[in-house]
């Protein structure tokens, strides 16, 4: 499994493409913006893109689904309680297509030969999810390295972030941890020196 690293739109979100090597398939996660940078990334390593899929639905990392998806003919995947319909104030910009799936936790995605978890943490979005494959996980802004997503911003909630974080923290064995925005990590780590996951395992 490869893992390459887009930083992308103003807020420099990290969008993943994640290939499986055997056979050039791949999954996007997150493409918030710049379709082409995402899109010439996979036309020039001869990538074939099989599902988007968003940690949450905040427009930060939305922006660029509906190209990706448009041109690859991709099924896109997000949670539906981060879907506009379910919100007015603007922060969730994103509705699933008629192409689209809505996903939840204890959901298993197998696609481009590869397997993705779902595990749901919200907190810092109601429909937050953190996508576990092999020993990666993708963790959205539910953790960043040395930190974790605000949780005053419309759908969050910061006694349920805590919770989401407990949750990813009692996970067994280390992970690379591939976070929303900011260099990537190890769970490990985020055990031992991030304050709020020191907190949340204390509660």
């Amino acid at each position: 499994m490869l893992i390459k690293t887009i930083p992308v739109g103003q807020l420099e979100t990290n969008c993943y493409v994640v290939t499986n090597e055997n056979t050039l398939e791949c999954v996007v996660i997150d493409p918030g913006d710049e379709s082409n940078t995402i899109l010439d990334y996979m036309e020039s390593n001869r990538l074939q893109c099989r599902a988007v899929m968003l940690t949450h639905g905040h427009y930060d990392h939305v922006g660029a689904v509906d190209a990706i998806a448009e041109e690859t003919g991709a099924k896109v995947y997000m949670n539906e309680r981060d879907d506009a319909r379910h919100h007015i104030d603007g922060h969730f910009p994103y509705t699933l297509k008629e192409n689209g799936k809505s996903y939840d936790d204890g959901d298993v995605i197998e696609t481009a030969s590869l397997r993705f978890e779902v595990i749901g943490t919200p907190g810092h979005t109601p429909g937050g999810v953190t996508l576990k494959c092999e020993d990666a996980l993708f963790t959205g802004d539910t953790l960043f390295k040395g930190s974790c997503g605000r949780a005053d911003l419309p759908g969050g909630d910061m006694e349920t972030e805590l919770k989401s974080l407990r949750r990813i923290c009692e996970l067994p064995g280390d992970y690379e941890v591939y976070p929303g925005h900011m260099d990537s990590s190890t769970l490990e780590r985020e055990r031992e020196f991030n304050y709020y996951c020191r907190a949340a395992m204390r509660n």
